[in-house]
């Protein structure tokens, strides 16, 4: 049954889906704000000083942030409203390890089947984050390196486990972002993303594993250097990875 179908009886459906659109926008905005930390975990989300902020009734910011709570960023607490959803340690770890394993086992996939046409798809997404490295501001990297990642899944041309990986990403955005935070952890993670690509293009695939599931534990340890609370034990618990890009990595 479609969403107009279900549109309460008191609004037109033009009405309806104008406020669906809205609350859409709104949506977007409010997941900026968490990725860039404008709204810091276990905070509270103020409605009204978001309604006037954002120029928007509270029905669209409701709306808003119980999709956000749908997609792991937002937890819903009864008779207190939303708040910012705070991973905790085991939580990141559980989900960074899960998240390493799909991306591999997707690398490894793609590595069987990968076309010349693919490979210059990422390649050039390399070059770019390559002259964003220079640049060393990771609002500019962030959106490349997603863009990066997504080809890469959308490539292994297996939806379930896409659909998975992303449902782990969306959780895990505040860690990635804040992971990214200097020119150095910039160039590093590009050069992970250079390991894959050239593992993929050697059709090599269980290269293409390890250097896949490297660069996603590797982040683990990238958040606990951008210097966030609580992430030195979460860090310890993973060893930093580094792929010779030539044999696997011992993960005992």
């Amino acid at each position: 049954m479609s969403d107009i179908t279900n549109a309460p009886h008191n609004i037109s459906a033009i009405d309806f889906l104008r406020t669906r659109s809205l609350a859409n926008v709104v949506q977007a905005e409010i997941e900026r704000m968490i990725i860039d930390g404008e709204l810091k975990p276990n905070e509270r989300v103020n409605e009204n000083g978001l309604s006037q902020l954002l120029g928007v009734s509270r029905g669209p910011i409701r709306e808003a942030c119980s999709a956000l709570a749908a997609m792991g960023l937002i937890e819903i607490i009864p008779n207190r409203g939303f708040f910012i959803r705070a991973l905790s340690n085991d939580e990141a770890l559980d989900l960074s390890e899960a998240r390493a394993g799909v991306f591999g086992c997707m690398a490894m996939m793609l590595a069987e089947r990968i076309t010349d046409a693919q490979i210059a798809i990422l390649r050039a997404l390399l070059q770019r984050m390559d002259e964003i490295v220079a640049l060393g501001d990771v609002h500019i990297y962030y959106p490349v390196n997603l863009e990066f990642h997504k080809q890469l899944t959308l490539m292994a041309g297996n939806n379930r486990l896409a659909l998975i990986y992303q449902s782990f990403v969306r959780e895990l955005h505040i860690q990635r972002y804040r992971a990214l935070s200097s020119r150095d952890v910039l160039h590093i993670s590009n050069e992970e993303h250079r390991a894959i690509v050239d593992a993929l293009e050697a059709r090599d695939p269980v290269r293409s594993l390890t250097a896949a599931r490297a660069h996603i534990l590797n982040g683990i340890v990238r958040t606990r250097q951008a210097g966030q609370p609580g992430d030195t034990e979460l860090a310890e618990k993973t060893p930093r990875v580094i792929p010779t890009g030539k044999e696997p990595v011992d993960d005992t």
